[in-house]
């Protein structure tokens, strides 16, 4: 498996690999990888000739207060799993490779970031966006791969590439969970025994308001106030969101009428938790 830091060498291999009439999948990842991001490679691997992955903790992603420093990392790891999985190269980047001493260009999507997460992080999905923009010329893939967690980003993503014309396809894979349910993030590692512990209430929470769908309910007040009461009833849980939004223009609802997607971000003690639940 090939290691590459510097634009420059992508591009390389790129121009080869495409020269050979190889198909390539990207998967774009901030690293300390998990079972989530290795079902993303391994589908990737099924479906393209060659594979880049992504390891790049993008810094303009994050808000003044968040958590960029402490962000988890683990490069040897990232590799380890890469090369088990059969990913063809890993691009790791510092900041300076990927916006250099000036960097006055940003992508965006109005509306569909304005709500859910964009609420409380206001510039979070243009960090999103430009980062992967630049990950889709510089890999010039045929496919990239997204984990359904982070809907809202696969929903704009898509978007995007839809508005703007993208040659390349977006493939949204499944919520990788553990045994208990809690679904897999790199920000698990923030949680001490009792938090994670506690943390399975998002779960919880979401399964009921699921069941409640597909038994009929359909007003989506009756649901999110489920929702909020079982996840209040965890005394280490602090809302920041509840909702049911239209799965395509991620706008609330207030009937259940065609497909929907509830979303929860909550903060276990100190850290921001985001799951979701889609019924079409």
């Amino acid at each position: 498996m090939i290691i590459a830091e510097k634009i420059s060498e992508v591009k390389k291999y790129i121009k080869e690999w495409k020269k050979a009439g190889y198909s390539i999948g990207l998967v774009p990842t901030m690293g300390y990888l998990h079972e989530g991001h290795a079902s993303l490679i391994e589908r990737a691997v099924a479906e393209n000739d060659k594979v880049v992955v992504s390891d790049f903790v993008n810094p303009i992603q994050f808000g003044a207060n968040e958590d960029l420093a402490t962000y988890p990392r683990d490069f040897d790891a990232d590799c380890k799993l890469c090369s088990e999985l059969g990913a063809d190269l890993i691009f790791h980047p510092e900041p300076e490779e990927m916006y250099g001493d000036a960097f006055y260009s940003y992508a965006g999507v109005n509306t569909l970031s304005e709500g859910l997460c964009g609420k409380s992080r206001p510039t979070h999905f243009n960090g999103v966006c430009t980062v992967v923009t630049k990950l889709f010329n510089i890999s010039e893939a045929d496919r990239a791969y997204f984990g359904e967690k982070d809907f809202q980003q696969l929903a704009i993503v898509r978007r995007m590439v839809k508005d703007l014309n993208y040659n390349i396809e977006i493939i949204g894979c499944p919520i990788i969970r553990e045994e208990d349910g809690l679904a897999k993030s790199s920000r698990n590692s923030y949680l001490n025994p009792e938090e994670r512990k506690a943390a399975v209430i998002l779960h919880k929470a979401l399964t009921q308001g699921k069941e409640m769908i597909c038994s009929g309910e359909k007003k989506a007040e009756t649901i999110v106030k489920t929702i909020t009461e079982i996840i209040e009833s965890e005394p280490l849980s602090k809302i920041d969101y509840v909702e049911l939004v239209d799965s395509e223009k991620l706008k609330p609802v207030k009937t259940i009428e065609g497909p929907i997607l509830t979303a929860v971000a909550v903060y276990i003690g100190k850290t921001r938790l985001i799951d979701n639940f889609f019924v079409d």
